[in-house]
């Protein structure tokens, strides 16, 4: 099959103005759902590179991922197109809690197909809208039992922010965020996303106070020189920011400092939460519950896409209680919509069937115990190890320390330039060699960021672990070497 792109069509012809009068539409050059099955990586790559984003197939073609057709999908592995199995370390950056087509999951979403159950219901009550609303009230603790439900995890945030910001009122628009913080691409949490990447040249909102991330002084400083902050948003764990974690002690004097200055405090659990860190929601480890908090990606149980907020009832009903205000930031098109519900319904189910929230506690702990046994092996390269139950920070050393000794100074000036790169190196190897997929972070680029699915056992740490252990036994330069000649291949 020949792949043309609309520059291939075109080339060469002149453009016409269209004919005023014309019966039907033309059927434009459609491929079919088949035609998209039969595509190689070759033909992937030339549409990706016309019409999704050219830049990113450059990074794709480094790791060596733009060589993957994933043809299916199943537990803990990627099957590509000459059918290796691909162990999925990498987790979608915590979306896939059940892993890869978990059978109940594909049971009730084919149910629910069979029975032409309805997906849209704008004009009326969704039993399935309301059941999930019910069940993410049952799953979190305290007063948290107001739910907005959306598409994704930037529409869960950007609800919370402006929730916070109308139940804070008009006298205490601002909003406290932390340094590394990552909270969405859409306009309204970009300007709480700490990363310049991402901002761009975008013209921000200029409401916000930025703060270290885990320093309870400089949150006490913010709230005490400025009355006008109503908000404080912050992830429980900086999941961009190479998997980083406050002490137990600022959880709960942020909680105190927000109750003394009437400040909402927001958490941002859509990486962290859904029972990826041993608990439902991770700020569940420090005793604490924040005003407003926020679900997504696992929550679509890797079927659907499925973002939540939910807040307490007094927070919200103080921002939309009120027929005049009810509509203000109502659920859009496809908050709610049936099959979605149905899928994170049944997800919320299997977690708790199945006891993954304690798996991931468990195995989380071996894959932490198994790293740090690495960390001592390899000192020179393994700087730390941290995180919690599945999400896992693996950073290594600045490439320069890496380096035989006469090696150092010469490679440390280039340090900051080459940041990302042995992280990608050894990203690149283990999939190219021991079929092994893992993750980076976007603000350190030295953390490996290890998300595997929350069914993830303990034979599948040994075979990750054995693994890179494999690989850095090689040494620094060997890695380089080996990838610098899949490169020229």
């Amino acid at each position: 099959m020949t792949v043309m792109t609309k520059a291939d069509q075109g080339a060469g012809t002149a453009v016409q103005a269209p004919e005023l009068a014309r019966e039907g539409n033309p059927r434009p050059a459609l491929m079919s759902v088949e035609d998209a099955k039969a595509l190689d990586v070759g033909q992937m790559a030339e549409l990706f590179k016309a019409h999704l984003n050219p830049g990113q197939l450059h990074f794709m073609k480094l790791l060596g991922f733009h060589k993957v057709k994933v043809e299916r999908a199943e537990g803990m592995y990627y099957i590509d197109q000459n059918g290796r199995k691909i162990l999925d370390f990498f987790g979608g950056f915590g979306s896939l809690a059940f892993g890869h087509n978990h059978p109940r999951i594909l049971e009730a979403r084919q149910t629910f197909q069979a029975e032409k159950r309805h997906e849209i219901a704008i004009a009326f009550m969704s039993q399935y809208a309301t059941a999930l609303a019910h069940n993410l009230a049952a799953c979190s603790p305290g007063d948290l039992d107001m739910v907005f439900l959306g598409s994704s995890g930037s529409e869960a945030m950007e609800a919370a922010v402006k929730l916070a910001e109308r139940a804070a009122g008009p006298k205490r628009p601002k909003i406290v965020y932390a340094e590394n913080s990552f909270h969405g691409k859409t306009k309204g949490v970009l300007a709480l996303t700490d990363g310049q990447l991402y901002r761009g040249e975008f013209r921000l909102t200029d409401n916000v106070v930025r703060v270290p991330f885990g320093d309870i002084e400089a949150v006490e400083n913010a709230f005490r020189s400025d009355p006008e902050i109503g908000a404080i948003v912050l992830e429980t764990i900086q999941g961009g920011g190479g998997i980083i974690e406050a002490e137990p002690e600022f959880w709960q004097k942020l909680r105190r400092l927000c109750d003394e200055y009437g400040v909402l405090w927001v958490a941002d659990e859509v990486q962290c939460g859904f029972g990826r860190t041993g608990r439902f929601y991770a700020f569940e480890h420090y005793g604490v519950v924040p005003d407003i908090t926020a679900l997504a990606k696992s929550l679509g149980a890797g079927k659907a896409a499925v973002g939540a907020m939910i807040a307490k009832r007094d927070v919200y009903m103080k921002a939309y209680g009120s027929p005049k205000t009810a509509m203000i930031h109502a659920m859009a098109t496809f908050g709610g919509i049936g099959e979605a519900c149905v899928t994170a319904i049944e997800g919320l189910n299997v977690l708790y069937d199945e006891a993954l929230i304690e798996n991931a506690e468990a195995t989380g702990a071996y894959l932490i115990e198994r790293l740090n046994a690495l960390k001592e092996k390899y000192p020179r390269i393994i700087k730390d190890v941290r995180g919690r139950g599945c999400m896992v920070g693996l950073e290594f050393q600045d490439f320069s320390q890496t380096l035989p000794a006469v090696m150092r100074p010469m490679v440390a000036m280039l340090d900051d330039k080459l940041k990302g790169s042995l992280s990608g190196f050894v990203g690149a190897a283990l999939l190219r060699d021991h079929d092994v997929l893992v993750a980076f972070t976007e603000y350190n680029r030295n953390v490996i960021r290890l998300e595997p699915p929350l069914i993830v056992g303990r034979e599948h740490v040994d075979t990750f672990v054995d693994a890179l252990d494999a690989l850095l036994s090689r040494g620094v330069v060997s890695i380089v070497k080996d990838f610098a000649r899949s490169q020229m291949g």
